[in-house]
């Protein structure tokens, strides 16, 4: 029998951030079936129940290890209306982790022989423990190949523009990237003087300093942004595997009530003109201020066009649900008054959590308004569905300008003055999308990736080739080391 090959896998805290990893383990076994993959997992708090069910739908060579919890208050910021950032708050969880991770890896050495360690990006202290135990250290970026050049590009950046980014007046031009502005950079980029912008830069370091770096992402679809990695890292750490399509095949365990809603839902759609409804949805995580609640539903409602619109409790913070996702709160009682009545013909609105994968594969379903989380973007390629780009948090705003600018498959509304799309302007990217002209090249644009990324995915395509590359170096290790 061929000798197994073990490698560890290190998420950050939260579904969103172990999702991704674990389904790129799951990749990696439908590829390799003789590797076994230790998951080592940082938590705040005891794991959601959908954490729980979701691992419970693994194969046997995934392990998963839960790390002792680390507790709210260790990582909450003294004023109690005024959270820390997110970013701020999953990192912390990865910090008071590391002497469990370090003991885990241990073990895991002593008894396998591991040959390498794949990080999070949230997760990049872990790379210090790989580099002193002698074992391969990789960082999984689950996210477009434009944000991973930013990543690699962001310490030279630095150096070289003294303004605020979000001040700057010409764009930014990083090798093969559509040029951007500086305020459409990752928020943690935008206030220097922010605890945020020096974490971010440190993990920046940390990346150059990985052998290599795996991300969600396909030539087909980043053509030059991935040549141009490639090029500039021949030869040199970290390498560069662009190894996506990397999505979850099915919808994470949900309660009896949400799967009845989803359900429902999908009956509605049986029952729509093929491409004639807009998904709306804001991810995950995603929420809107009460304001721009109201502008939404009533530019969808402007608009006059079928729609199935997830709808989530507004907040002031746009990842309010991002790490928590227990809300007592009614999200319908947040809806302007009158509109439910006013739009039942036209659309249909499920609270919270939807069957995206499902929805987004529907024939009804012609239109996609989203935050632009990277997964989403996928999505939407795969089942070639054409986007409005609504940017929240995190690197959205750079997948949007990626979206409408690069890849040219969506339209992105204007943001007035007080930070809010208004209604009028939603109507009118509404009507363009699901009946103007240039809809037809955005659709034959999203055709031609969607069949794309299926080729990527193929036995001999691109990303299946690059993964069988990695795995093919970490099994010639045979657990020596480096």
């Amino acid at each position: 029998m061929e000798k197994t090959t073990h490698i560890a896998v290190i998420p950050s805290a939260g579904l969103t951030h172990l999702v991704p990893i674990i389904e790129l383990s799951k990749r990696l076994l439908e590829l390799c079936p003789d590797f076994h993959v230790s998951c080592i997992i940082p938590t705040l708090g005891s794991p959601s129940s959908s954490t729980i069910a979701y691992l419970q739908t693994l194969p046997s060579n995934i392990h998963p290890i839960f790390l002792p919890p680390v507790h709210e208050k260790d990582i909450n910021a003294p004023q109690k209306d005024q959270p820390p950032h997110i970013a701020v708050q999953v990192q912390r969880v990865v910090t008071l982790s590391l002497p469990f991770i370090h003991e885990e890896l241990e073990s895991l050495i002593s008894r396998y022989g591991l040959v390498a360690l794949v990080a999070d990006t949230f997760a990049l202290e872990a790379l210090d423990i790989a580099s002193e135990l002698n074992i391969l250290s990789y960082v999984y970026c689950p996210f477009s190949a434009m944000a991973v050049s930013l990543y690699l590009y962001a310490p030279k950046l630095e150096k070289k523009i003294s303004l605020e980014f979000r001040d700057l007046r010409d764009p930014i031009e990083m090798p093969g990237c559509v040029r951007i502005q500086g305020r459409d950079l990752i928020d943690s980029l935008q206030d220097r003087s922010n605890i945020v912008y020096k974490q971010f830069l440190e993990r920046c370091r940390r990346i150059n300093l990985a052998d290599g770096v795996l991300f969600n992402s396909f030539p087909e679809l980043e053509t030059e942004t991935i040549k141009a990695l490639q090029e500039e890292f021949k030869g040199k750490k970290p390498q560069i595997y662009p190894i996506g399509p990397i999505l979850q095949n099915g919808s994470l365990s949900r309660s009896d009530e949400q799967n009845n809603n989803g359900s429902d839902c999908l009956k509605w759609l049986n029952n729509q003109r093929p491409r004639s409804v807009l998904y709306v949805s804001f991810g995950s995580g995603g929420t809107v201020s009460q304001d721009q609640l109201n502008e939404l539903a009533l530019g969808l409602e402007l608009s006059g066009k079928k729609f199935l619109w997830v709808v989530r409790a507004p907040s002031k913070f746009t990842s309010a649900a991002y790490l928590d996702t227990s809300n007592d709160l009614n999200p319908l009682d947040f809806l302007p008054e009158g509109f439910l009545e006013r739009t039942k013909e036209k659309g249909f609105v499920i609270t919270s959590w939807a069957p995206q994968i499902q929805i987004l594969s529907h024939s009804s379903t012609g239109g996609f308004l989203s935050h632009c989380g990277w997964n989403s973007v996928l999505e939407s390629v795969q089942n070639g569905v054409p986007l409005i780009a609504f940017p929240l948090f995190g690197e959205q705003r750079m997948n949007a300008v990626l979206v409408t600018d690069g890849l040219k498959v969506g339209l992105r509304p204007k943001v007035n003055e007080k930070g809010l799309v208004e209604r009028e302007d939603i109507a009118k990217l509404v009507k363009s999308l699901m009946e103007g002209e240039e809809v037809k090249e955005i659709h034959a644009r999203m055709k031609d990736l969607r069949d794309a990324s299926a080729d990527a995915l193929r036995e001999f395509g691109s990303s299946a080739k690059t993964l069988c590359e990695v795995a093919l170096k970490w099994k010639d290790l045979g657990g020596i080391g480096k």
